[in-house]
C-alpha cells in the first residue's frame, strides 16, 4: 500500500492571536484550521485561485496539548481520515516546524459537500475524491 500523503502548512503566530496570558486563545486555533483548508484547495488549483468545491463544515473539534506561544513556529498538517458518499473528514495536527514530536493541538472536521443555490447535499464530486484519495490515512 502507497503511503499517503501528509498535507503541510505553515502557521504564523500573529500578536493579535494570543490571549491576557500570552498563549494563543483557544478560538484561535479553528482559524488556523480554516487557513489550512484554504491552503489545501488553493494547493490543488493549477491556476492559483480556489478550485471551487462547494461544502459545508458540518463538526469541528480541538483538542489542545500544549499551549502556543507568539515565540513558536508552527505547521498545519492534514490528513483525510474519511471519505463518505457526501461528506468527508479532516484531521490536523499543530506541530512545531523544528521539531514534529513538539505536538501543540490535534482536531477534525467534517465537511458536507453542498449545493447553496438548491439548498441541498451534493454527492462528493469525481475531482474532489481523487484529490482528497491523495491524503487518505
Amino acid at each position: 500500500m502507497i503511503e499517503p500523503t501528509i498535507f503541510s502548512t505553515p502557521i504564523n503566530v500573529r500578536f493579535r492571536d494570543l490571549d491576557a496570558m500570552g498563549h494563543v486563545n483557544n478560538a484561535v486555533f479553528f482559524t488556523y484550521f480554516e487557513q489550512g483548508r484554504l491552503d489545501f484547495f488553493n494547493s490543488a488549483s493549477s491556476e492559483n485561485t480556489f478550485p471551487g468545491f462547494d461544502f459545508i463544515l458540518a463538526h469541528i473539534s480541538c483538542d489542545y496539548l500544549k499551549p502556543v506561544t507568539i515565540d513558536d513556529r508552527l505547521v498545519l498538517q492534514i490528513r483525510v481520515s474519511n471519505i463518505g458518499s457526501k461528506s468527508f473528514t479532516f484531521d490536523y495536527t499543530i506541530v512545531n516546524r523544528n521539531d514534529a514530536d513538539v505536538l501543540y493541538a490535534t482536531g477534525k472536521s467534517v465537511q458536507v459537500c453542498y449545493d447553496y443555490q438548491a439548498e441541498a447535499t451534493l454527492s462528493v464530486p469525481e475531482d474532489l475524491h481523487t484529490l482528497l484519495l491523495q491524503y487518505y490515512t
